[in-house]
């Protein structure tokens, strides 16, 4: 069953087409990767399905309903949330309260919200630093603090946006194997992600942008033997 439907979706700034006539289904339970070179559209297309800009045309379906034009809150309360490519926790608060703040979508009690927060601290593995505050977090910690930040919110659908960029191989073995946890709980997942090895372990299915249209979709292996793919995202056949 698919969980997301993007039919012809485009997005326009002026006259040019940062996202032009795109479509693809997102089944229920599912890890999709979404590549493509730097400008590709991967993060406007982001936009438009989480409510931050209008698609120009096209259809977004969530859960079998036409989500176009509904506000980011309202998609996070229907149950989609997305993570951005630069973390910023709010510095001065602890790592629990920032998590607290994802939780407080779901329930008006404090106490709540901070059992919720602490549920979700543990899944990304910070409890040891629940009272630090987030601004003195390393980047590792700081995108697990994302990702935690998120969970409270408790989506359906989590839309994971370059969450490995920055990282070393070890934080980024760490963020896959996050990844990884998170769909054991019933989450489906969209990543979009430069390591292409990382796509290739996490994802069940990949479709790869460029230039605002889609190149092509498939399985991983199929995506990576994609001449058209090679050239265009690789650079070198």
């Amino acid at each position: 069953m698919a969980i997301l439907e993007i039919k012809h979706v485009s997005k326009f700034f002026g006259g040019l087409a940062a996202v032009s006539d795109v479509s693809f289904q997102l089944e229920q339970g599912m890890i999709m990767g979404l590549i493509g070179p730097n400008g590709a559209g991967k993060t406007t297309l982001f936009n438009c399905i989480t409510g931050y800009y209008p698609p120009s045309r096209g259809e977004i379906m969530f859960n079998g309903r036409t989500i176009n034009g509904l506000h980011p809150d309202v998609v996070c309360k229907r149950g989609m949330v997305r993570t951005w490519q630069k973390v910023r926790p709010l510095a001065k608060m602890s790592v629990v309260d920032n998590v607290m703040v994802g939780a407080l979508c779901r329930t008006n009690s404090l106490k709540k919200a901070r059992e919720m927060a602490m549920e979700q601290v543990k899944v990304v593995r910070l409890e040891h630093r629940a009272d630090f505050p987030a601004g003195g977090l390393p980047i590792g910690e700081r995108k697990k603090l994302e990702v935690a930040r998120v969970l409270a919110t408790q989506p359906r659908l989590l839309l994971l946006d370059e969450v490995m960029g920055g990282l070393n191989p070890s934080e980024s073995e760490e963020i896959i194997q996050l990844i990884l946890d998170i769909r054991k709980l019933g989450i489906t997942q969209m990543v979009i992600e430069h390591d292409m090895k990382a796509i290739m372990r996490i994802s069940d299915r990949v479709v790869v942008l460029c230039s605002g249209e889609k190149l092509a979709e498939g399985a991983p292996q199929e995506i990576v033997n994609n001449p058209e793919v090679i050239t265009a995202y690789l650079g070198s056949e």
